[in-house]
């Protein structure tokens, strides 16, 4: 587990694909404690990436910490920018999703839907090409609300799927999604500074095409 920032009240760590957000056998806090030396440090998920995705996570090391992110998330002062690589290009270099987004339980996907009902939730997200090649385009994403699947539902609902992923695609990508959890701005919950730290994609399939 790659940590790249660490005091007494926070962690921030490269979550790898695969590996689960939650505190379980495996999953993120677990690895971090190993990361830490202490596998009985209190390490807590205040937010969550997809079991798939990869990139920045914040995780707080206390229950007051905890307690103060959690409060920035429900009240927008977490912001979360992402980097994908999609399947296609968008029809406009920069622009904002505006969907209604119904998430099926037992199907564990989410679904773009034409009316407001029960369980059915509005999402919105800004997004920026930053380059194309091979039939591919690399597109910068800020998310203005955080549903479950929100990204991946809301480009493949476009005909935009990304890459690498085989629940929202038909394609047969030789790679792990391409979404990346790439900036994270928030104020730290003791000192109040405010963090913001980034990082960049490790150099992998499909990412090493924009290089």
């Amino acid at each position: 587990m790659e940590l790249l920032y660490k005091d007494e009240h926070i962690v921030l760590c490269i979550k790898p694909p695969r590996v689960l957000s939650t505190d379980e056998p495996g999953g993120v806090p677990e690895l971090v404690r190993e990361a830490l030396g202490d596998p009985k440090a209190d390490v807590r998920t205040v937010h969550r990436l997809d079991r798939v995705v990869s990139g920045l996570m914040v995780l707080a090391r206390t229950p007051q910490a905890a307690s103060e992110l959690s409060r920035q998330i429900r009240e927008g002062e977490f912001h979360k920018a992402y980097l994908a690589v999609i399947h296609g290009h968008p029809e406009s270099d920069q622009g904002t999703y505006v969907d209604l987004l119904l998430r099926d339980k037992r199907e564990r996907k989410t679904y773009v839907v034409r009316e407001m009902a029960k369980g059915v939730q509005e999402a919105i997200l800004d997004y920026r090409v930053l380059g194309a090649a091979q039939g591919m385009t690399k597109v910068a994403i800020h998310l203005r609300t955080g549903r479950t699947h929100q990204i991946r539902a809301q480009f493949s609902s476009r005909g935009l799927p990304l890459v690498g992923d085989r629940k929202y695609s038909l394609n047969e990508d030789p790679c792990e999604i391409a979404l990346w959890s790439h900036r994270l701005s928030f104020l730290h919950p003791v000192s109040g500074e405010r963090m913001d730290l980034s990082a960049e994609p490790h150099a992998d399939r499909p990412w090493d095409v924009f290089l």
